[in-house]
């Protein structure tokens, strides 16, 4: 089968992201790296380009030459993916999907509710992917816990209690270092800096697996460094369309805690815990009986988790195949729009741009009723009410 076509917009020389996403397109053959602008400085996007392989004259200067290079190629790229500082998601994936290119986007898709919307409408016009790169979805474990909730395995949830922590940014000393100020400067994050930043992770994983979305939600928010304008912590308690009850803990001053992404699903029937740092292993606990440990790659996983799995039984598999799963998911969607048939279901589990624009009104609920002594506020979209 040929492969399809994938460009690149960010995620230069030194990013933290770009191997991820490089890695993780290439994983199953399914996409082939044909086109970039990987800087935002031209000359050395240019470079960098063709030092990973890239055409000359499709290793661009920027996203606009990038645009008008790629649009009427016949090998044009199938998928572009926009991996570059925040505030330029929104023009970028808006200036793609216009033009007719599948796009997937890094979180936060956009800066605001209102460009969020913007985007989802004209993926609906044009027919276009627009898929959010809430990449922890990938993981296999976690999309085991979704099939459990989807089959009933668990019964009615009746809680979800999600955190995102950390403690690398709590060193006050640390406070002018330009790589971590930028993000709690309203003029640089926006509205929120730790929840937007790793708290709507959580709060997307909380929506995939239960199959819910967030209605209302209540938020204590505080900056425990003093001199940050926007919050390094925050408490938020939620509720869901189902009825289910949400507990959210995201922090950026937690000392000891490395990148403590971890959810737990309460049902009727049974109890799930996950920890993104330990994502082998998958803890459920049927009422009544003893606890159950589900391990990544073993026989009789539901079809989404064991899709997922790449590697054998007790081997090591991390974020960037978990990205991959993502592309891989993408790549079947592609292909089954260009067909003209149905995806494979257990495939088709990428986020879409009605997610990312879920989170950024989540983004700016929490916001007002942290500003508001946790008065509960309406999380959803207009759009969407």
């Amino acid at each position: 089968m040929a492969r399809l076509s994938w460009g690149m917009i960010g995620g230069g020389d030194g990013s933290q992201i770009g191997p991820a996403h490089r890695l993780a397109a290439a994983v199953d053959g399914a996409f082939e790296f044909t086109a970039g602008a990987l800087d935002h400085r031209p000359d050395a996007g240019r470079a960098f380009g063709r030092a990973l392989g890239l055409r000359p004259d499709r290793a661009y200067g920027s996203w606009q030459e990038m645009l008008e290079g790629e649009t009427h190629r016949p090998d044009r790229c199938d998928l572009v993916t926009v991996a570059t500082p925040n505030a330029t998601h929104f023009p970028i994936a808006r200036a793609f999907l216009k033009a007719g290119f599948h796009v997937l986007c890094e979180k936060p898709m956009t800066m605001s509710v209102e460009e969020g919307e913007e985007i989802v409408r004209l993926a609906r016009e044009t027919g276009r992917i627009c898929a959010v790169n809430y990449g922890y979805t990938g993981y296999a474990l976690v999309r085991q816990m979704r099939a459990m909730v989807t089959r009933g395995d668990l019964g009615r949830i009746r809680l979800v209690v999600a955190e995102f922590a950390h403690g690398h940014h709590a060193d006050a000393a640390d406070a002018d270092n330009p790589r971590v100020r930028w993000r709690y400067d309203p003029a640089q994050a926006g509205v929120s800096a730790q929840f937007a930043d790793c708290g709507i992770h959580a709060l997307h994983m909380a929506s995939f697996v239960t199959g819910q979305e967030v209605e209302s939600l209540s938020a204590d928010i505080v900056s425990c460094i003093e001199s940050r304008v926007l919050e390094d912590d925050a408490q938020v308690n939620f509720r869901m369309t189902g009825g289910t009850v949400g507990r959210l803990w995201t922090s950026s001053v937690a000392i000891g805690r490395q990148h403590g992404l971890t959810i737990q699903v309460f049902g009727e029937k049974g109890g799930l815990r996950w920890a993104q740092e330990q994502p082998n292993q998958l803890y459920w606990m049927p009422l009544g009986r003893r606890l159950e440990v589900i391990e990544r790659g073993e026989a009789g996983l539901y079809p989404e988790a064991a899709r997922a799995s790449r590697v054998t039984v007790g081997h090591a598999e991390g974020m960037p195949l978990a990205f991959a799963n993502i592309y891989r998911d993408l790549a079947e969607a592609i292909r089954a729009r260009s067909e003209d048939r149905a995806p494979d279901p257990a495939a088709d589990l990428f986020p879409r741009a009605e997610d990312g624009l879920r989170s950024m009104a989540a983004v700016y609920a929490v916001a007002e009723s942290g500003r508001d002594a946790g008065r509960w506020v309406d999380a959803r979209p207009p759009m969407f009410r």
